[in-house]
């Protein structure tokens, strides 16, 4: 083999473009971010929750939501019925039944963890104990997109502050606040478990990685 052919070819040579990367992955190719990700494989996730096996770790926070839709009726009432088939007794189905009501409304709401309490045989102060004991749970009217920026080690020595504070400006709120359209509400979350391509960002049920305050216009005029 001779001298040339045993030499690694620069992943960027000078002059050619490169590519911003999509989860991480960067390089000299001409793929799209849905073709990195896979997203274009995806099929549409039935509200009914598909196989009982999967029923239960869907996705909740979803941008179309109404706090006044009923819960556990049509093929919410099918999906808690798959979410039970998993779980020894009703209480232990309490997490993804909480997250069912969160998807339909948005938040949880005092009425609503009574309900939840009510379908599941629970007495409604110990629903209330445990959705007002996990953050993932909210319990407030949200915009219809829910930015979470990590500000955990990793991404706070990437510049996680200045990704925060370019988000609050640009929606022109205060921390989780819903902006004046309606649209956005920013919280500082403690980790999205994606260390590895610091400042994380996630928006509703989608991650951004490698966020910087240079990207944060150009997202929200996506969401938009």
């Amino acid at each position: 083999m001779s001298t040339d052919e045993t030499k690694v070819r620069p992943l960027h040579p000078e002059g050619a473009p490169r590519n911003p990367g999509f989860a991480g992955i960067t390089g000299e190719f001409d793929l799209t971010e849905a073709q990195i990700r896979g997203t274009e494989y995806v099929g549409r996730r039935p509200v009914d929750g598909g196989h009982a096996s999967v029923a239960g770790t869907l996705p909740y926070q979803i941008a179309d939501r109404n706090p006044d839709a009923p819960l556990f009726e049509g093929p919410y009432a099918e999906r808690l019925e798959k979410i039970l088939t998993r779980y020894p007794d009703r209480q232990a189905a309490l997490l993804p039944a909480l997250h069912m009501a969160q998807e339909i409304r948005g938040y949880l709401s005092p009425q609503s963890m009574d309900e939840v309490a009510a379908r599941l045989e629970l007495p409604p102060a110990y629903v209330r104990g445990v959705a007002t004991f996990y953050t993932m749970y909210n319990l407030q009217p949200l915009g219809k997109y829910l930015i979470q920026v990590c500000t955990n080690i990793s991404c706070n020595l990437c510049g996680a502050d200045a990704v925060l504070d370019a988000f609050l400006e640009h929606t022109g709120n205060d921390m989780g606040e819903v902006s004046s359209d309606g649209r956005f509400t920013v919280i500082e979350a403690e980790c999205l478990g994606a260390c590895g391509f610091p400042t994380v960002v996630q928006i509703n049920e989608r991650f951004f990685e490698n966020v910087g305050t240079q990207d944060v216009p150009s997202i929200l005029e996506m969401l938009k």
